[in-house]
């Protein structure tokens, strides 16, 4: 499937967001993270290797079934782009080929790449993922500040162009964040540091009184932070990794949203592994059976944060 191309500015991000999260009723994310030995046999490889044309084969059969099941029940998806990336230029294709393919289902496409670098280099990286012609388009895209907030321009300025958004690393959910993140600079941890120097940028991504486009990186492991962060970003969405196989409740991953109109606002819970590779659907051998046992987990992760 050739990716369909966005030649026209769309709405802004955090509008779209934000009409996704009460249409669907639920502030969950389905995480495309292709991990080869979770790989389930029904997708017909006993033995994934990289770059295998059978891997690639079944890698793609996997996400395109993982998207079916998502569409009309979620507002997005998450490619996490190095799981494709390993496989050579056929996962980029692939990559692609996901990314169109989950668009035209409704679906926002989040993602996960981590850009981050300066000048030219930081345009090139928006123009592959942001601009209105970029061969893997997507609605938003993870990027890194940590070398300053200078990086963030070009992703700003593509993003404003396109109606794309952004999500800046602040508060990751790995254990080892604590290493830099947690520092203590003139009183104050740095993540609450990078998120005061965020702030003024996005309100320049706000659409009037609505939410920016420009987001953040909060990880449900640390929910008080995370209370922290939305008092200073109180338009900022938040991509929220760390539910499920992590071990964060919903209680944590929701703790810097708010409820509206009966739903959940202010940013997305990501599931990846807990929502994709359950135990209940590792061994399955037949493809009814494994799209059941995702459904299951979907419609019970969904229950979950919506009882919290």
């Amino acid at each position: 499937m050739a990716a369909v191309r966005t030649t026209q500015k769309r709405a802004p991000f955090g509008e779209r967001l934000a009409a996704a999260l009460a249409r669907y009723k639920t502030p969950l994310c389905m995480g495309i993270d292709p991990h080869l030995p979770l790989l389930p046999a029904v997708f017909g490889v006993a033995t994934p290797k990289i770059g295998d044309t059978k891997t690639i084969a079944a890698i793609r059969s996997f996400a395109l079934s993982a998207i079916d099941i998502a569409a009309g029940r979620l507002p997005a998806i998450k490619p996490q782009a190095a799981f494709f990336e390993q496989h050579g230029p056929e996962g980029m294709m692939m990559l692609a080929e996901i990314a169109a393919y989950a668009r035209s289902k409704d679906l926002l496409v989040i993602m996960d790449a981590k850009r981050g670098d300066i000048g030219s280099t930081s345009a090139a990286y928006a123009e592959a993922f942001l601009g209105l012609d970029a061969p893997f388009q997507s609605d938003a895209l993870t990027i890194n500040a940590y070398m300053g907030t200078d990086t963030l321009m070009p992703f700003m300025e593509a993003a404003d162009a396109s109606g794309n958004g952004l999500f800046v690393l602040v508060r990751t959910s790995n254990p080892g964040s604590a290493d830099l993140q947690e520092q203590i600079i003139d009183g104050k941890p740095l993540y609450q540091r990078l998120a005061e120097k965020l702030a003024p940028l996005s309100q320049r991504l706000q659409d009037k009184d609505n939410w920016s486009s420009l987001g953040i990186v909060a990880g449900a492991t640390w929910p008080d932070e995370a209370r922290q962060l939305r008092s200073i970003l109180p338009a900022s969405p938040f991509l929220i990794p760390g539910y499920g196989a992590q071990g964060a409740p919903a209680s944590d991953a929701l703790a810097s949203l708010s409820r509206d109109t009966g739903c959940w606002q202010g940013g997305l819970v990501n599931a990846s592994r807990g929502l994709t590779f359950p135990k209940a659907a590792a061994n399955l051998s037949d493809m009814h059976s494994w799209q059941t046992a995702i459904l299951d987990q979907l419609e019970g992760m969904v229950a979950d944060l919506n009882a919290a």
